[in-house]
């Protein structure tokens, strides 16, 4: 699905990722850990397409397509879904609404009409109710007054809706208690299929009590320098990152 090789990425003249390689197979969970400032959301950025950043080398493929030759539209358009650390709020637009055009806009790209009405409402309900969502939620404008754990909700929510083959979730347990916690996991494993895969980019060990990964990456200064199963996240966990240090010098 996704494969990435020796992919370099810089900003105003800084390198940030240093030859990151990744391959991502459908019906699996990767998490990828690491210190602050060791290139884990720029790799997310870069993936999904930002402009903020340069690839000066190195290959991003998902499904054989050459990501490089597709605008961040195009994309997401493809099945990419990024979940955003600080999700940003659109006042005057409901759930609701963001997620209809969301839906048409991906439809259109594909030659399609956009989605009858009630078809969209049927679908709406079925992933509520997965989700655990309450209608009301779905009224509101998008994110405005949203407390942390709601606009992650409602990133899983659109997630739901969306149905895309690869989700990259970036520190998407940033600030929250645990009980939003286990709301971001439970979606996520609802939403796991055989046919789509998820990359979770944490800081934290605590996510991955609930969404457990087939694979563990460790990013270290711009490259993945260590790859396992759950166990090494729980090593993370106990005993830092000063370790994966001590390795490479």
């Amino acid at each position: 699905m996704l494969k990435i090789n020796d992919l370099h990425a810089s900003a105003d003249g800084t390198t940030i990722l240093k030859g990151i390689n990744l391959n991502v197979n459908p019906g699996e969970v990767h998490a990828i850990m690491g210190p602050n400032g060791s290139g884990k959301s720029t790799f997310s950025s870069v993936v999904a397409g930002s402009d903020d950043f340069v690839v000066s080398k190195g290959q991003m493929l998902f499904d054989d397509i050459d990501l490089s030759e597709m605008d961040p539209e195009s994309r997401a358009h493809s099945g990419i879904f990024l979940s955003f650390q600080y999700p940003v709020e659109i006042p005057g637009i409901t759930v609701t609404n963001f997620i209809k055009t969301a839906i048409n806009s991906i439809r259109k790209a594909k030659g399609l009409d956009d989605m009858d009405s009630s078809a969209l409402l049927k679908k709406i309900r079925e992933k509520s109710k997965l989700l655990d969502i309450d209608s009301r939620f779905l009224s509101r404008s998008l994110n405005e007054g949203f407390s942390g754990g709601e606009k992650k909700r409602n990133e899983i929510f659109q997630m739901a809706m969306l149905e895309p083959r690869l989700s990259i979730l970036d520190e998407t347990d940033s600030g929250l208690d645990i009980d939003a916690l286990k709301v971001v996991a439970n979606g996520v494993n609802r939403l796991k299929t055989d046919e789509n895969a998820t990359i979770v980019i944490t800081h934290y060990q605590r996510l991955l009590d609930y969404i457990v990964p087939d694979f563990v990456h460790v990013m270290f200064d711009g490259q993945i320098v260590k790859s396992g199963d759950k166990s090494l996240a729980k090593n993370l966990e106990e005993n830092g990152y000063d370790w994966i240090k001590k390795e490479l010098n």
